[in-house]
C-alpha cells in the first residue's frame, strides 16, 4: 500500500494516487506556498507488498520495501532516495488514512444436523463470535452461503442448503441486522468442503458459510 502526503507548513494533506509513476506538476504561480510530497510504502491489510515509482520531470525513485519513504520537494528537484521512516512517524502523519483502511473479510462456518435446518451443537459456541464481529465492524455487508452433503437428490439438497442460509439470515435479522445487509446464496451439494461419494453423510458439508465484511 502506498501512503502519499502533500504538505504545506504545519499541515499534512493526503493526495490520491492514480498512476504507478507519480509526477509533480510545476507551480502555476510564483507566489504559491512551497509544497512537498511524501510517499511511504506499507503492506496491504492482507500483508502483500507492492513496488512503486515516485517521479517527476527530473527522474524517479523506486520504493520496493515496506517502511521506506521518498520525499519530492518540487517539480524541479529529483525525488529523494528511499529512506526508512519510523513507524511512529508513519502513524502520526498517516493515522487517518490507516484507520480508514477496509478490514479483511472474516469467515465463520455454522454446521447443521442431517437433512435439517437445525444447527449442530457447535452452533451455540460459533454464533456469539459471528454477532460480535458484526457488531465490532458495524457491518452492513454479510453474505451467507448454504451447503449440503450428498445424501438425497441434487435438487432437494439445493433447496435444503437455501433454507439453511435463510435460517441463518433470520437469526441475524432477529439480533438487529438490517435484512438488506444480509445476502444469501445456496450451493447445494456442488461445493463440498470434504469430497465424498454419493449418499455419504458428511457432517462438515452440512454447513452455512458466513462472511462478514
Amino acid at each position: 500500500m502506498l501512503l502519499p502526503s502533500c504538505a504545506v507548513p504545519r499541515r499534512n494533506i493526503p493526495v490520491p494516487i492514480q498512476e504507478p509513476v507519480l509526477k509533480i506538476q510545476p507551480r502555476a504561480r510564483h507566489d504559491e506556498p512551497l509544497k512537498k510530497n511524501l510517499f511511504v510504502l506499507i503492506p496491504d491489510v492482507d500483508g502483500k507488498i507492492g513496488t512503486i515509482a515516485v517521479g517527476n520531470e527530473q527522474g524517479s525513485q523506486v520504493i520496493a520495501q515496506p517502511g521506506l519513504a521518498s520525499e519530492v520537494k518540487d517539480a524541479a528537484t529529483l525525488p529523494a532516495p528511499p529512506a526508512p521512516m519510523d513507524e511512529k512517524e508513519i502513524k502520526r502523519i498517516f493515522g487517518a488514512a490507516l484507520s480508514a483502511q477496509p478490514h479483511l473479510p472474516v469467515t465463520f462456518i455454522l454446521y447443521f444436523k442431517t437433512g435439517l435446518t437445525d444447527f449442530a451443537e457447535e452452533f451455540a459456541k460459533s454464533l456469539p463470535s459471528v454477532l460480535a464481529t458484526i457488531d465490532a465492524r458495524k457491518s452492513m455487508d454479510v453474505i451467507v452461503v448454504g451447503h449440503a452433503d450428498r445424501v438425497g437428490t441434487r435438487q432437494n439438497n439445493y433447496t435444503l442448503s437455501l433454507k439453511r442460509a435463510q435460517r441463518v439470515k433470520e437469526i441475524l435479522v432477529s439480533r438487529g441486522m438490517d435484512p438488506r445487509a444480509v445476502e444469501i446464496d445456496a450451493h447445494g451439494e456442488d461445493d463440498p468442503l470434504i469430497k465424498t461419494l454419493d449418499e455419504v453423510a458428511e457432517p462438515r458439508n452440512r454447513r452455512a458459510v458466513v462472511t462478514v465484511r
